[in-house]
């Protein structure tokens, strides 16, 4: 493993006319390593996800990428071919509707292959098996390999989007809010799933929640947003059971409190 950073932002900032999206958000993000991304709705947390997925382009300050040859490269110079690759290859991105991340017309193994052929696999054989072999490991039975996600459930489509997006095994995946609007019992089961892949894949992954209980149980370190502004920042358990800053601590009780 690179002792270098995979990922690094540096002052990053989205201003919206006078509303400030986010501000001055820097850290470095590791091989392996989970960041959560915590704070109430409006904190700036989605802003800054879609910064560093290059799906807008900041007011201020960088995002550099560790390519897999060694390159770091500034994420807001690369072209618009280069993006699009990285996003089908080195990247993944498991967002809050699975209908957004999910080609909705297409059959579940058409859109785990798909990322497939997107890294060069042609041999439909090939393409069909793996597809197979990862829809079992998101617990969706093969037979459903020819159904359209449109007949799947809540739940199912959102393992199916994972198994979409880890399939040509991503160094990076983000993660925006994955279990909210589910029942329960399938956040609980969502969970056990992810936990288990980031960890057999050694996946970076920077995920976006309002929930303390996801963050706790999937990251290694959290940063706490408010008004755009990181307010809080350090190892997932240290800042849940000992937060220093009042916002931090309203956040924790309130949860404790519920």
């Amino acid at each position: 493993m690179n002792d270098a950073p995979l990922l690094t932002a540096r002052g990053l900032s989205k201003h919206y006319g006078p509303r400030i999206g986010c501000e001055a958000v820097s850290f470095d993000l590791y091989e392996g390593e989970v960041l959560a991304v915590v704070g109430e709705s409006g904190s700036g947390k989605s802003t800054l996800l879609k910064l560093l997925a290059t799906e807008t382009p900041p007011t201020a300050g960088s995002v550099h990428y560790r390519m897999r040859d060694g390159a770091v490269r500034d994420l807001f110079a690369l072209t618009e071919a280069e993006r699009r690759f990285l996003l089908r290859t080195d990247w993944g991105f498991v967002r809050q509707d699975a209908r957004e991340g999910l080609r909705m017309s297409v059959s579940a193994g058409g859109n785990v292959g798909e990322r497939l052929m997107a890294v060069g696999e042609r041999h439909y054989g090939r393409i069909r098996g793996t597809a197979i072999d990862w829809l079992g490991r998101v617990e969706i039975d093969g037979d459903r390999i020819d159904d359209l996600p449109r007949d799947f459930s809540g739940g199912m489509r959102q393992r199916l989007q994972i198994a979409r997006n880890l399939v040509t095994h991503p160094r990076l995946v983000f993660m925006d809010e994955p279990t909210s609007g589910l029942d329960v019992s399938v956040q609980a089961r969502l969970l056990d799933l992810l936990r288990g892949l980031v960890a057999e894949l050694g996946l970076a992954v920077i995920i976006v929640t309002h929930d303390l209980a996801v963050a706790r149980l999937l990251s290694h370190r959290i940063m706490v947003m408010r008004h755009g502004r990181v307010i809080e920042t350090g190892l997932t358990d240290q800042v849940l059971d000992d937060p220093s800053e009042a916002y931090t601590q309203l956040l924790v009780s309130s949860v404790l409190a519920a």
